[in-house]
C-alpha cells in the first residue's frame, strides 16, 4: 500500500491508515507518568512529521496522562490530525481494569477527556468496554447524549460482537470498533467481515502480537529478510493488506520504533506472498 493511503472515518474524516496508540506514552502497565515525558512528547511530535493523521489514546492511561501529553505535544492541533479518546475503564489501582459504563461517569470522563486534550469537541469518542452490569442501550445512549449536545463528532465501540454493534447502531451511528486483532489472533474475523461490509472502521488494538512469529528466528524471519524488513514490520503489513477496513495503530515509546513501524507501510505484498500468512500465523 501507499504511505498516504488513507480511510474516512465516520463519513468525513480521512485519515491515514498507519495510525499511532498512545498508551506506551505513559508509566509501566498504563500507569503513571513516563520516565521521561519530554520524550514522550517527542513521540507524538515525531508520528505527525512522519504523515500519521491518527491518534488513539484513551481516560485510563495513566490516567488521563497519556490525553495531557498528546495535547502538550500537538495543541494547537495541525490540519488534518484526528485524535480519538475512549471511556469505560475505571483503573482502581495500577493492576486494574475495571469497565464501568454508568452514563454519568461516561460523560464525566469524556468532559475531563475535553479538559485534558484542549479541545471544544472530541473527534472520535469510543466506549472502552462494555459493561455488564448496565444496559448496553444506556451506555449508547450517554455516548449519543453527548454527540447531540456538541461534544463529540463519532462515536466507537470497542471489544464488541457483531451483535452489540447491531444493538447500538439501533441508537446511534457508529464508526469504529476498537477489538484485539493482529496476525495470531483473529477470534474476531466475524466482526471485521461486517465492519467491512457496513463501512465501520476496524481499530486492532495490540496489532503486533507478541511471539513466536515476531522473533528473528520465527516463522517470518525468511519472508522479512527477502523484503528488507523485520517480522513486526511484516505483521503490520498483513494487517493493511488484509483489510481496507483495518487501521493499525502501533504503539511506542521511542522515537527509533515509531519510526520502524511506520515504515510498515512502505511494503508491497504479491497475492503469493499474503497466501503464506494463514500457515505462518
Amino acid at each position: 500500500m501507499r504511505r498516504d493511503e488513507t480511510l474516512l472515518l465516520g463519513g468525513d474524516l480521512p485519515v491515514r491508515r498507519l495510525g499511532f496508540g498512545a498508551m506506551r506514552l505513559t508509566g509501566p502497565e498504563a500507569w503513571g507518568p513516563p520516565a521521561d515525558r519530554q520524550a514522550a512528547v517527542a513521540v507524538v511530535r515525531r508520528a505527525v512529521e512522519l504523515g500519521v493523521t491518527f491518534i488513539d489514546t484513551a481516560d485510563a492511561y495513566g490516567p488521563g496522562i497519556s490525553e495531557e501529553i498528546i495535547a502538550e505535544a500537538l495543541h494547537p492541533y495541525p490540519d488534518g490530525v484526528v485524535v480519538a479518546t475512549k471511556a469505560g475503564q475505571s483503573r482502581p489501582s495500577q493492576a486494574e481494569w475495571k469497565p464501568l459504563g454508568r452514563p454519568e461517569y461516561l460523560r464525566q470522563q469524556a468532559e475531563l477527556s475535553l479538559r485534558r486534550l484542549r479541545v471544544e469537541r472530541l473527534d472520535l469518542f469510543q466506549l472502552h468496554r462494555v459493561d455488564p452490569q448496565v444496559p448496553l442501550a444506556d451506555q449508547v445512549g450517554a455516548l449519543k447524549q453527548l454527540q447531540d449536545q456538541g461534544k463529540i463528532r463519532h462515536i466507537g465501540l470497542s471489544e464488541v460482537t457483531v451483535a452489540q454493534i447491531k444493538q447500538a447502531r439501533d441508537i446511534a451511528d457508529i464508526v469504529s470498533v476498537q477489538n484485539r486483532y493482529n496476525l495470531t489472533a483473529r477470534g474476531y474475523e466475524e466482526v471485521l467481515h461486517h465492519c467491512a461490509r457496513e463501512g465501520i472502521a476496524f481499530i486492532p488494538w495490540e496489532p503486533i502480537a507478541d511471539g513466536a512469529h515476531a522473533e528473528a528466528g520465527g516463522p517470518l524471519a525468511a519472508l522479512a529478510r527477502d523484503l528488507g524488513a523485520t517480522p513486526a514490520q511484516l505483521s503490520l503489513a498483513w494487517l493493511l493488506h488484509h483489510s481496507p477496513a483495518l487501521l493499525p495503530i502501533p504503539g511506542t515509546s521511542r522515537v527509533s520504533h515509531l519510526e520502524e513501524n511506520l515504515a510498515a507501510a512502505d511494503i508491497e505484498l504479491t497475492p503469493e506472498q499474503m497466501s503464506l500468512f494463514p500457515a505462518l500465523g
